[in-house]
């Protein structure tokens, strides 16, 4: 399948897509609230078959937040970047892709640990760095750290 005949395949799960070619991969934005419906169609559509997550991060901007996913059809060959935003930074949430690759689990309990990104349905989400009683998340923008205080 080529970069145009994944664009359709994306547009009709998301048609509110956003694209953008740079490098090898095709990426994509999509809303949140779009993402598991796109995974599962891009997992289990013969067409795609993205069999491998290999990269699941976190990205803080000033107005919204984004979960990044890089996926590889083992059997087709193909690659792809999915973006999903997060309008709501104040209490950023986004359904978990752990049900579609088992792989994510691991993955989502970091970005959740370190920027604070819920993952609704996730089997087991809580910190997997950090303590328990660790306040605040240390990959966020606003996050300050009392004790270990860096200026630039």
């Amino acid at each position: 399948m080529d970069q145009e005949q994944l664009k359709e395949t994306v547009l009709s799960v998301a048609p509110e897509t956003e694209f953008e070619e740079t490098g090898g991969f095709l990426n994509v934005t999509i809303p949140s609230a779009r993402l598991h419906d796109l995974a599962l169609h891009l997992r289990e559509s013969e067409d795609t078959l993205f069999d491998y997550l290999f990269c699941l991060t976190g990205m803080d901007w000033p107005e919204y937040m984004i979960v990044v996913y890089h996926l590889k059809s083992t059997t087709h060959g193909h690659s792809i970047v999915i973006k999903a935003k997060i309008e709501n930074r104040e209490k950023p949430e986004i359904d978990t892709v752990s049900d579609i690759w088992r792989t994510a689990e691991f993955h989502e309990r970091e970005v959740f640990d370190l920027f604070g990104i819920v993952f609704r349905n996730h089997p087991d989400l809580r910190r997997i760095f950090l303590e328990d009683d660790w306040m605040g998340y240390p990959l966020r923008k606003d996050y300050v750290d009392e004790v270990n205080i860096i200026e630039l």
